[in-house]
């Protein structure tokens, strides 16, 4: 790729970003649909180019730090974000109040700032499910800047950007670990979707993302107990990476194992100790239990079930279906964890791909943000679909046109449809093989 063709890609992309960051209200679904299919775009061709490694990476940097000063525009979780810091910042537990508990003049907030947020809360009636890591974040954040929208985001956003420099290191230390070229890792650090949804829309998958890495890179290296703290940190921010363990079994002897175990035990221990409550247990169950059998946000084998369960029963059995499509997930991490043909430390990207795929396709809600670990460890693998599926999950923005969040579910099926199509071309090329890929 010639420099000059190098500098035009860079410069547009720059710019697509900054018109994304700075100049699309969520409601305008064609304008950003166009800005995104144009970032897509140029992002693919940049990698089938054969960016240069040390300019990618210093535009992953840059591309970053331009939405630094930007307020989120594709997500209004950051104001619960802010809710629940100032909650910590006034030593208040988080998980012990939803926010419509605390709207009576003695509450522990300023009238101001209740005024402020509260309104925009987008689940002001459900007890807070983010986990210790993110509520330390969330109440630094707040303790800095009590009164400042804008300066919580920066930290946040600064947190955030530290993480994908972690990652960038760790992404460049694995595939050298595993005889994979270095250019790889640009798959992850210029996807769209993470710059948006990770930096631009401050979503801690950054973080999980990093601590998972970590994990890999000290097991690699044999330091299992710090591997062990590392998982626990992942944990203690998205409980989403418990589902690694099943896949650890037979990477360890019996010992090894346990001595794993001890770690990351001592470490949600340590983690969770601040803010360790009845309340705690009880209030996150409940969250979690209305998360499973209520929320339902761009799924796909999940809406096809509600839809036979309403053709047959006349109703959506949500309460139901949900928890038994969770109960499917555990029960096919077993059998992946079990039937697993080389179980090394540098095939378990490829088997945790394929069993976090497995958990998106039979959830009741799927995120855009929540692809973004695929796409992470698609790095290591021959799959496409990782990326295409990051790619294709910006469908489902258009159900930000309304404040009801209202779903087109012929876009829904666009989505699903050329996914599977993209796995199905995956499966006919033999891209699922262990044998990761070289170029």
């Amino acid at each position: 790729m010639k420099p000059a063709v190098r500098i035009l890609l860079l410069g547009s992309s720059a710019l697509l970003y900054g018109v994304l960051a700075y100049a699309t209200p969520r409601p305008e679904f064609g304008q950003l649909l166009g800005v995104l299919i144009a970032a897509f775009g140029l992002y693919g061709w940049m990698m089938r180019a054969g960016l240069p490694l040390r300019q990618g990476l210093v535009a992953a940097l840059l591309l970053r730090l331009l939405w630094l000063p930007a307020l989120p525009t594709l997500s209004d979780d950051y104001y619960r974000f802010r809710w629940d810091g100032l909650l910590v910042a006034h030593g208040v537990n988080p998980y012990q109040f939803r926010p419509d508990e605390l709207l009576t003049p003695a509450g522990p907030l300023p009238a101001q700032l209740v005024a402020e947020l509260y309104p925009r809360l987008n689940s002001p009636h459900y007890y807070s499910v983010y986990p210790p890591v993110c509520q330390a974040a969330f109440g630094a954040a707040a303790s800095l800047f009590p009164t400042s929208a804008l300066g919580f985001v920066v930290v946040l956003r600064v947190l955030i950007i530290g993480a994908e420099l972690g990652t960038a290191l760790l992404l460049l230390a694995l595939l050298r670990r595993f005889n994979l070229p270095e250019q790889l890792a640009l798959w992850y650090l210029l996807n769209p979707l993470v710059l948006i949804e990770l930096t631009g829309n401050l979503h801690f998958e950054a973080l999980v993302i990093s601590f998972l890495l970590l994990m890999l890179w000290l097991a690699t290296r044999g330091q299992l107990a710090r591997a062990g703290g590392a998982l626990a940190l992942a944990v203690a921010t998205k409980l989403l990476p418990l589902l690694v363990l099943p896949l650890l079994v037979r990477r360890l002897g019996r010992g090894q194992l346990l001595g794993f175990l001890a770690a990351l035990a001592v470490g949600l221990l340590v983690l969770f100790a601040p803010f360790l409550s009845v309340e705690l247990f009880r209030n996150i169950g409940r969250s979690l239990t209305l998360y499973f059998r209520s929320f339902e946000f761009n799924a796909s084998v999940y809406y096809l079930l509600r839809a036979a369960g309403q053709w047959y029963k006349g109703y959506n059995d949500i309460a139901r279906i949900g928890p038994a499509l969770a109960c499917t997930t555990a029960l096919g991490s077993l059998v992946l964890a079990s039937r697993e043909r080389q179980p090394t430390w540098v095939t378990l990207p490829r088997t945790l791909l394929l069993l976090l795929t497995l958990y998106f396709l039979l959830a009741t809600t799927v995120h855009p943000w929540y692809i973004t670990p695929l796409v992470a460890l698609g790095v290591f693998t021959r799959l496409r679909y990782p990326v295409a599926w990051s790619g294709l999950a910006v469908l489902s923005y258009a159900a930000y046109r309304t404040p009801a969040y209202t779903e087109n579910l012929g876009l829904v099926a666009l989505e699903y449809g050329l996914l599977l199509a993209v796995l199905a071309a995956d499966g006919w090329q033999g891209r699922f093989s262990v044998q990761p890929r070289q170029a």
